[in-house]
């Protein structure tokens, strides 16, 4: 967590302008806003293998940056960096963060970076600061979806300037990506390295659609939020001092989760081969084949249905 806290400093102190003309904003010079984001990842709201344990479902800490148009931290149907790669699988930092940095170095698009805790399960809330500029109004982040193959949310490239002002507050629903990079389909996939690397896409309850897939729904229209982040201006007092923001979280706060509850269905496997003819010789006898449940049903979804089937038959080998 030091080394983190130090990273994070050395990086973000410094702030430049970028080689781009971000001149369609004309607001005044700098912004603070404060980054709150909620976890909504419930076992109501996605019961579909929901992890319980090693590990439970929970957050990564969030890594931001805010920026100019041309820098991109990640973007859709594009193919992520090794840095995104290594904090999507891994929750590793080390190269993402060296990549912002020579970004800001480089091409002199980046003006500052931030981060804020982990959040230890699915629901919860956790908030830092950031700071804007009128030619880096641009804000981009990423949390990882723990535990997952590469997937993850945040945000790419949201500007929160308009015109010569900054907005007010912005609330934006999160929904789960892929990074390309690994091939697993459940939370808790092993390692499977997606060769050639795909692009980053949005994960939905029909995509991938395959029935393994963690996130497969395919009576929803679309997967509830399973995240949401909003971003508060923060306003200054006649001497120019902050004014708190009244509704921040507490770190890692357990909140009350609001998604109305997914059904789901039960899911069983194909039925077995028929068993052998049992009964009486020259009588009718029965035989017997059966299957198990793949998916035990949750949220008044579809039961299961029977799990064996009885048909007659002939016995055999009589004498």
């Amino acid at each position: 967590k030091v080394i983190w806290t130090l990273l994070v400093a050395a990086v973000g102190c410094a702030s430049s302008l970028p080689v781009g003309d971000d001149s369609l904003c004309s607001a005044e010079e700098l912004a603070k806003y404060s980054i709150i984001f909620t976890g909504k990842w419930s076992q109501a709201a996605f019961p579909k293998q929901y992890p319980l344990y090693r590990p439970p479902a929970q957050w990564s800490a969030m890594l931001g940056v805010t920026h100019s148009s041309d820098y991109n931290m990640w973007k859709k149907n594009e193919y992520a960096s090794n840095g995104v790669r290594d904090f999507a699988e891994k929750g590793e930092a080390w190269v993402l963060m060296k990549e912002i940095e020579e970004a800001g170095e480089k091409i002199q698009s980046v003006h500052g970076i931030f981060s804020a805790p982990a959040i230890s399960s699915g629901t919860g809330q956790t908030s830092t600061e950031l700071e804007v500029h009128p030619r880096h109004p641009l804000v981009s982040f990423v949390v990882r979806i723990v535990p997952s193959p590469d997937w993850f949310v945040g945000i790419d490239s949201l500007n929160l300037c308009e015109g010569d002002h900054w907005l007010e507050e912005v609330t934006v629903d999160l929904f789960p990506y892929d990074a390309g990079t690994d091939s697993g389909f459940t939370f808790s996939s092993p390692n499977f390295a997606t060769i050639p690397q795909d692009t980053v896409t949005e994960i939905t309850c029909s995509s991938p659609s395959h029935p393994a897939n963690s996130f497969y729904y395919p009576k929803l229209k679309i997967l509830p939020p399973i995240a949401q982040v909003t971003m508060v201006k923060i306003k200054k007092n006649l001497l120019g001092f902050p004014v708190p923001y009244d509704n921040m979280p507490d770190k890692s706060n357990e909140v009350i989760d609001t998604v109305s509850e997914t059904p789901l269905d039960c899911e069983v496997s194909q039925w077995s081969s028929w068993g052998l003819c049992r009964g009486v010789c020259r009588k009718t006898g029965t035989k017997i084949r059966t299957r198990f449940v793949l998916l035990q049903p949750a949220n008044n979804g579809t039961p299961c249905p029977n799990l064996d089937e009885e048909t007659g038959c002939e016995p055999e080998n009589c004498v």
